[in-house]
């Protein structure tokens, strides 16, 4: 089996398409008030931002360094098509579970060893590499579960090979939570009963771990063991995405209850950017302390893939326990999704550098200065809004660098370019004009007829 994750995707095609942003800190996400962190580069992470985190947080811890992008998943999307139909190419099907990674279960890769599936993998990530400019981590091993943990052993564009022969010494000392499934809870649970390890749960009796984790735990338990007979097969998309929290102590107000919807409409977000489309309809579920539900909802007038918008249409639905009584569980759902975007492209992001001096009413920037952002001012007057793409007729495809005193400020790049300088011009210049985000990417026509790589089992 085999497990192929693009790594840190949402930042790293941005850093592709935009390349002054490579080797930057690069956060994608919204930089309100109540901005999430939808992705980080890995040059973000290493400052200790992650995704789902508040955006405020990652820039603080960023230090000012990053550069925070407002998010492009038609973009992203566009990415994921050329990427899957690459590894489609090479691996044949690919089972997808998001935008991002797939898993597959190769011919070529039936009867070989080791050392031939690693040389395998090495290549598959050449090419994806070669023509994408996109890197991924790939894991093989005997079963789903086990080659999605391996692809996270050697992260980034890294690849890990793990035979049953070799299983049990990799995974045996790992965190149990690395395991799908096993969550803070179920973690919680096998804590006080001493089990904190992979090769731990696995030594533990079935009987004990169905009284502790339920029937899903025996499942879990038998596909650490190596038990994991899952195919790759086609997946049915999902009619909708949700998330629920439950409170610890039972909240008697709107004002208590806002944080746990704030949270649950977050981590349904967060479900839906994997998922790759956007929702039309948002649905509020609480549940009181004598256990009776209460559930409303609102479709909204465009899908929509923005957080801030998900929040606010959970506010207006959300049953308030004044009314209802103290409620013990708040759930978001996220459903009528589709592959439509709203038209509005950019809502203003982020807060940008004065753009540069002026020479002959434009200027040119040093292209290593790149805006780091902190948070959102609202569009620039004349409309312009940072990270924006538009587009020049002498200058071709940019995006918006910063804007003000009656300037904007604007970096001229793609993908084929590589990095680009800044000119500046007045707002209200006629030939400056907003552009499809698309073609950022720069790509040339997929590759349809090399045929698949890699060593042939015997």
């Amino acid at each position: 089996m085999v497990h192929i994750d693009m790594d840190a995707f949402f930042a790293s095609v941005e850093q592709l398409t935009r390349p002054t942003l490579q080797g930057r800190p690069v956060l994608v996400g919204g930089a309100s008030g109540r901005g999430v962190v939808a992705g980080a580069s890995y040059e973000a992470r290493g400052y200790g931002a992650r995704s789902a985190m508040p955006m405020s947080q990652a820039v603080r811890l960023c230090r000012g360094r990053a550069v925070v992008v407002r998010p492009r998943f038609v973009v992203y999307s566009a990415a994921s098509e050329r990427i899957f139909g690459i590894l489609e190419r090479e691996a044949g099907f690919i089972e997808r579970l998001s935008v991002d990674e797939g898993f597959a279960e190769p011919p070529v890769l039936v009867g070989a060893t080791p050392e031939d599936a690693e040389q395998w993998a090495h290549q598959l990530q050449d090419t994806v590499e070669a023509e994408t400019g996109l890197v991924c981590s790939i894991g093989v091993s005997t079963g789903k579960l086990h080659a999605k943990m391996a692809s996270d052993l050697n992260k980034p564009h890294g690849v890990a090979v793990v035979p049953a022969a070799r299983r049990d010494e990799i995974f045996g000392p790992r965190p149990v939570g690395e395991i799908g499934g096993i969550g803070p809870v179920a973690q919680g649970r096998l804590s006080e009963v001493g089990v904190t390890t992979i090769g731990q749960f696995t030594a533990m009796d079935d009987s004990d771990v169905r009284s502790l984790l339920g029937s899903v735990g025996t499942q879990l338990l038998g596909y650490a063991r190596g038990e994991d007979p899952r195919p790759v097969a086609p997946r049915a998309r999902a009619k909708q995405v949700s998330a629920e929290r439950t409170l610890e102590v039972d909240v008697t107000t709107t004002a208590g209850i806002d944080p746990v919807l704030v949270a649950a409409a977050t981590a349904a977000h967060t479900r839906l950017q994997h998922d790759g489309r956007a929702a039309r309809t948002v649905t509020v579920k609480i549940r009181t302390a004598d256990f009776q539900a209460h559930t409303r909802s609102t479709t909204l007038a465009v899908p929509t893939e923005d957080l801030d918008e998900i929040i606010a249409a959970s506010r207006r639905v959300m049953p308030h326990p004044e009314q209802s009584g103290a409620v013990r569980l708040v759930g978001v759902s996220l459903s009528g999704l589709t592959e439509e975007r709203q038209v509005a492209l950019f809502p203003e992001l982020t807060q940008t550098d004065a753009p540069g001096p002026v020479e002959d009413g434009k200027a040119v920037a040093d292209a290593g200065a790149v805006v780091a952002t902190v948070r959102d001012p609202g569009p620039a007057p004349g409309g312009w809004m940072t990270t924006q793409d538009v587009r020049h007729p002498r200058y071709g495809h940019g995006w918006v660098q910063g804007a003000g005193a009656g300037v904007v400020s604007v970096r001229f790049e793609t993908r084929a370019t590589g990095p680009g300088h800044t000119r500046t011009f007045a707002v209200d210049d006629p030939e400056l004009i907003t552009a499809d985000p698309l073609d950022s990417l720069a790509w040339p026509p997929p590759t349809d007829t090399a045929t698949p790589s890699g060593p042939v089992a015997d």
